[in-house]
């Protein structure tokens, strides 16, 4: 008897409280997305006891604890327990006692990845259920570029890289053509897990544009690269060309030196002669103004003269004058008349007046 009671006690225990198994144990999401666990459950009339639920975070690291994030209990929520989902996660029910005790996480982050569990108390039941969550990076950022040399006959290596993307990735190349694809080289080699595809012995029918495309469980990436096979490069005519150029720009400096200092020494020259003037020579005299100074200072002599004094006075010849004029011979100067000067008034004076003879044609005196 006592053995048929408490088993049928065990028995409504286990049938009081239920959760209702996921199809989902295991759930993959891409960083960035949403996710709802599942947790249903059902009561029955010999749970009596407050309803309480608690969701628990379960680390992928084992020396970790476990975390609670979010509870119910006494019809009210509390979730500000784990600062990591702060303000990204909610019963997916505003009211969990209905019987839908679902976790929604908003904003996946690669940090949310692990083992999440579900626990439903309603004494005297209690039941839980655990789901493992992995939040995956989608590819990003990948680059595609060529190693090696692009000319024909050589051997290149054409690469591709995802900078960011949850492991595994997996890399594929295609060759696009303005209607779409076509096969690759016939000598090229693909490694699907490092992405690199190799060529040898390229030739122009390998140029073209290449696209390379990683993904892995949650997402795509796609990036693209422009190949150009050309003949090999004439070294030893670049090389000629740089000496040539590099030799006709130092003889175009060394012209350019040279004229400028040219240049420089003209304007030097022209400056010290313009303005190198001797001080301690006076300038020439005009032989017209010694001409008239000459007569002048005959007159003046002559004005002063008196009777008693005029016949020391020695008559200078008008041929001594240095004139222009005078200083030349009749036979420079055939048409040369002389005029006759008038004597000034010297009775104005106090002196006797005196006649200035005048010069003729042959020289005398008249």
């Amino acid at each position: 008897m006592f053995k048929i009671a408490a088993l049928a006690i065990i028995r409504g225990v286990t049938d009081s409280l239920k959760i209702t198994p996921t199809d989902q144990p295991m759930i993959e999401k891409a960083q960035g997305e949403k996710v709802t666990l599942p947790c249903m459950f059902t009561l029955s009339q010999e749970d009596e006891g407050p309803l309480d639920i608690e969701w628990v975070l379960i680390p992928i690291d084992n020396q970790k604890n476990e975390q609670t994030i979010i509870m119910y209990t006494v019809d009210r929520v509390y979730s500000n327990y784990y600062e990591g989902m702060h303000g990204r996660m909610q019963f997916s029910n505003p009211d969990p006692k209905s019987g839908d005790a679902s976790l929604e996480i908003l904003n996946l982050k690669s940090t949310d990845t692990g083992t999440y569990q579900c626990k439903v108390k309603k004494a005297p039941g209690v039941q839980s259920q655990k789901i493992q969550l992995t939040v995956l990076v989608k590819p990003a950022r990948t680059k595609c570029y060529v190693e090696g040399s692009q000319e024909i006959g050589s051997d290149l290596t054409l690469k591709c890289a995802a900078q960011e993307g949850s492991p595994l990735l997996s890399y594929s190349w295609r060759k696009l053509t303005g209607t779409g694809t076509e096969q690759l080289p016939a000598t090229s080699l693909l490694n699907k897990n490092t992405g690199e595809l190799s060529v040898k012995n390229a030739s122009q029918d390998n140029s073209g544009t290449y696209s390379c495309i990683v993904s892995n469980r949650v997402g795509t990436d796609e990036c693209f690269l422009v190949l150009n096979v050309t003949p090999p490069v004439n070294v030893g005519g670049i090389i000629a060309g740089a000496i040539i150029g590099t030799l006709l720009g130092l003889c175009l400096l060394a012209f350019l030196i040279s004229y400028a200092c040219k240049k420089h020494r003209e304007k030097k020259y022209e400056k010290e002669v313009h303005h190198d003037i001797r001080e301690d020579v006076p300038p020439p005299k005009s032989r017209t103004s010694t001409a008239r100074s000459y007569v002048g200072s005959n007159r003046s002599s002559l004005g002063s003269m008196s009777p008693s004094n005029m016949d020391g006075y020695t008559k200078t010849p008008y041929s001594q004058v240095p004139s222009e004029d005078f200083e030349r011979t009749p036979e420079q100067n055939p048409n040369f008349a002389s005029p006759k000067v008038a004597a000034p008034n010297l009775s104005r004076m106090g002196a006797v007046p005196v006649m200035i003879p005048a010069q003729s044609k042959d020289g005398s005196i008249v």
